[in-house]
């Protein structure tokens, strides 16, 4: 990872769909409810770890969006 990239703060996921399924991971954004109340908390290093978490789950869920052309 770039230096310029680890230095720009690490925006927050939220899609404003709240809603928590049975593991406690949001159906909108796929952080954990502990990942959600403690994000203003975080280090940019640690959202980029929940960040790469998100991602993991959001494949693991294979919920993706494709974009019309």
């Amino acid at each position: 990872m770039s230096e310029t990239s680890r230095s720009k703060p690490v925006p927050s996921p939220c899609v404003s769909i709240c809603a928590l399924d049975d593991n406690n991971i949001c159906l909108g954004c796929y952080r954990s409810g502990e990942e959600i109340s403690r994000w203003g908390e975080l280090s940019e290093d640690e959202k980029r770890a929940v960040m790469q978490n998100v991602g993991e789950r959001e494949r693991a869920a294979m919920n993706f969006f494709t974009l019309p052309k």
